[in-house]
């Protein structure tokens, strides 16, 4: 038996990087899985590989999120976890320089498309007493980092939009939490190593950003959410947990 047996989960962002190792995990433990994401043919090839479901999901779209919930319990008929995951860092610029579309663009996929897959997934959660919650913030999040006001913002946000829910439903058996990883070295941040000036040189800087050495990986990730949404963790919710190597604690 795996630790997720027979539970039905959500991951958005789910088809490329963190998402994917997550979801993965989850299926290995039990889990039947709703892939959900924009990029319908690497989501529905691995919806295919895992035995789950696709749903094509813009998370910034609360129409979109409302027909995910509405597919994934007209298929599973409950829902036992959702990983708000989906998200982007937008664009390299001190607030001043900031592009008013870059900042409503990272808002609106980061932190609303947070709300509203809770929006619609706590009614359900709450009608059968159960249910657990899990939002991708990151260590941006507990440390803001210059030149990405918006990102930082909206993780922040993440943080405190999880812990809020956490407490307002607690009394319904639902948990919430929210996870906060440093760098991932996923294909995304190798590709922005490899096409950097000095690839060598910015590889060096990633890895030694944390007092442990080297990035996060993204099983280290998947490792980390699947405690927090196993039953493992049943007394855990409104925590934010750093995945970082101590970054945070500096």
């Amino acid at each position: 038996m795996g630790r997720l047996e027979g539970r039905i989960a959500i991951v958005t962002g789910a088809a490329s990087g963190l998402g994917r190792a997550c979801a993965t995990r989850f299926a290995n433990e039990g889990a039947r899985v709703v892939i959900a994401d924009v990029q319908d043919d690497p989501g529905e090839a691995l919806a295919k590989e895992l035995g789950g479901l696709y749903v094509h999901t813009d998370v910034s779209v609360p129409e979109e999120v409302e027909k995910m919930i509405r597919f994934t319990v007209d298929s599973c008929e409950r829902i036992d976890i959702l990983m708000n995951n989906a998200g982007i860092d937008g664009e390299n610029a001190n607030t001043g320089d900031s592009s008013v579309d870059n900042w409503k663009r990272v808002m609106s996929i980061n932190i609303d498309g947070v709300y509203y897959g809770m929006k619609f997934a706590l009614p359900v959660m709450a009608k059968q007493h159960s249910g657990v919650v899990l939002n991708t913030a990151s260590t941006v999040g507990c440390n803001a980092l210059p030149g990405l006001p918006a990102y930082s913002a909206s993780k922040a946000g993440v943080i405190q939009l999880s812990k809020a829910a956490a407490i307002e439903y607690a009394y319904s058996g639902i948990r919430v939490n929210a996870i906060c990883p440093a760098i991932v070295e996923t294909p995304l941040v190798r590709a922005l190593i490899a096409n950097s000036p000095n690839p060598e040189m910015t590889r060096q800087g990633m890895e030694s950003m944390n007092p442990i050495p080297g990035m996060v990986t993204p099983e280290a990730i998947a490792d980390a959410a699947l405690f927090l949404v196993s039953d493992e963790a049943a007394f855990i919710t409104a925590v934010a947990l750093p995945v970082d190597g101590g970054y945070t604690a500096r």
